[in-house]
């Protein structure tokens, strides 16, 4: 970058910011020497910052999600977050132009925060009242906690504060939230916490109940309270699951994992994620236990006959599968498979698509020798699809879609396939399938909702032809 241009009078084109939000963004990282862990199809972003270690960030090709915050974007956006660039800064690193030596210069040492504790108040009235009156919860559970120094009111705000200790009892991490009754509530974790550790309690039996917050896990005590020092219980402070596998690593007794998150996206999405990181661990028997209403919280106020929040179904999840599962064959013409291909992908109607790809692959996959039916392959779509890596706009998914409608429509229209082309032809057609699902149901949910993107928050997608 020559001295003297001010950043701020670059003008970037469509096709300028469609380059850099596209951008694989787990590589880009790799590249620059940050740190992501592989977890399935996706990585986990792990950074630092003044409140200690963070992994919440899930990473899937071009796309970011911090499940913790409820907030997610593409590659220019990301670096607008975590590495505090300007939009036009963010927009020349991605486009490999160099803004300053310090762009690429190596990061500087992060030295976090000693551990501390907020001073404790002599007494714990104002939490006590809060927990009991506002929340609910069961006096007698909270003072359990409370005798353990787990659950204490700050001195200094008065704040709620809830404690993770370590295997040796030693305090490690701690949550503060406000106890004020109106306006937003404040909460935060306090910095220096060792996120490997969070509130929790730990008895004797099998059973390990995860929670995303304290109130959650306190609510779930209260609501279902025979017998429940014998279990163990942890509460995520939002979605770490490093708790809850060090959790497991210290106590190996506990083999029976009850997912007890949110009923609302960020909930569902959790819960899902976490399954598939806790069997990539080992762990097979998980379940999930779901609130009738949005939380635990919840639950419990409606029992006290208070007003709660109702529950927010996965809109986007509920639409895939139930597409899915109304999906039948249809007729296919085994002469001119690539035309017929190429014709429904420009009809638009992508319902039609998945049920040609999954007649297509059924056919590909005899012929290959697997012989998987056509109702292998469409509960294969329902059990396979991960709500929480299905992120992106419509010119998002319509650019994927295309990708893979291209690549299809090139080996369809091959005349000779050995029996490992036709099974590999069977996949990229399921493929094919699920991603035509994916674009139906966001332009469903568009159409609802009457709302479009705007370019800062999905790249444009751009007419291919055949």
């Amino acid at each position: 970058m020559k001295k003297g241009i001010d950043l701020k009078y670059i003008n970037f084109s469509d096709e300028d910011l469609h380059r850099a939000n596209t951008i694989n963004l787990a590589a880009y990282l790799q590249s620059k020497g940050e740190r992501l862990k592989k977890v399935g199809s996706t990585y986990q972003y792990i950074y630092s910052d003044g409140s200690g270690m963070h992994d919440s960030v899930t990473i899937y090709e071009n796309k970011w999600y911090d499940h913790k915050n409820q907030r997610g974007g593409y590659a220019v956006k990301f670096l607008q977050e975590f590495f505090n660039m300007s939009f036009q800064e963010s927009m020349l690193e991605l486009l490999g132009v160099s803004c300053s030596e310090l762009t690429h210069a190596p990061p500087k040492e992060y030295k976090p925060k000693p551990f501390e504790l907020p001073e404790a108040n002599d007494n714990i009235r104002r939490v006590m009242a809060y927990l009991t009156k506002q929340r609910y919860i069961a006096p007698e559970v909270v003072a359990h906690f409370a005798r353990e120094k787990k659950i204490y009111e700050s001195k200094k705000y008065h704040n709620a504060v809830f404690v993770g200790m370590d295997e040796n009892g030693t305090p490690q991490q701690a949550h503060a939230r406000s106890t004020i009754t109106f306006g937003k509530p404040f909460r935060i974790t306090v910095a220096g916490s060792d996120t490997r550790y969070s509130f929790s309690h730990f008895g004797v039996s099998d059973r390990l109940y995860v929670f995303e917050a304290s109130i959650d896990m306190l609510s779930f005590i209260t609501l279902y309270p025979k017998d429940w020092q014998q279990h163990s219980y942890i509460a995520m402070n939002g979605v770490y699951e490093s708790a809850v596998l060090t959790a497991l690593e210290n106590h190996s007794e506990l083999k029976r994992i009850y997912l007890c998150t949110d009923n609302d996206e960020g909930g569902i999405e959790a819960a899902c994620r976490l399954s598939d990181i806790l069997e990539q661990h080992g762990y097979s028997d998980v379940a999930r236990l779901v609130p009738t209403q949005k939380d635990w919280n919840e639950d419990l106020k409606e029992r006290n006959g208070a007003e709660y929040l109702p529950a927010v179904p996965h809109r986007r999840w509920k639409l895939y599968l139930q597409t899915a599962d109304e999906l039948a064959p249809v007729s296919i013409d085994r002469n001119r498979l690539a035309s017929q291909l190429s014709g429904i992908y420009q009809s638009g109607d992508y319902v039609k698509l998945a049920a040609f790809c999954l007649s297509t692959a059924e056919r590909f996959s005899k012929i290959g020798g697997s012989g998987v039916s056509f109702d292998r392959f469409r509960e294969s779509l329902k059990t396979g699809y991960k709500p929480y890596t299905d992120k992106g706009g419509i010119s998002v998914k319509a650019k994927k879609l295309c990708g893979l409608v291209r690549n299809t429509y090139s080996q369809l229209s091959k005349h000779t396939l050995t029996a490992e082309q036709m099974r590999n032809t069977a996949q990229l057609l399921c493929e094919t399938a699920d991603h035509a699902l994916r674009l139906n149901a966001e332009e469903t949910l568009s159409q609802d909702t009457e709302q479009t993107e705007t370019p800062e928050e999905a790249p444009r997608a751009f007419e291919i032809s055949m």
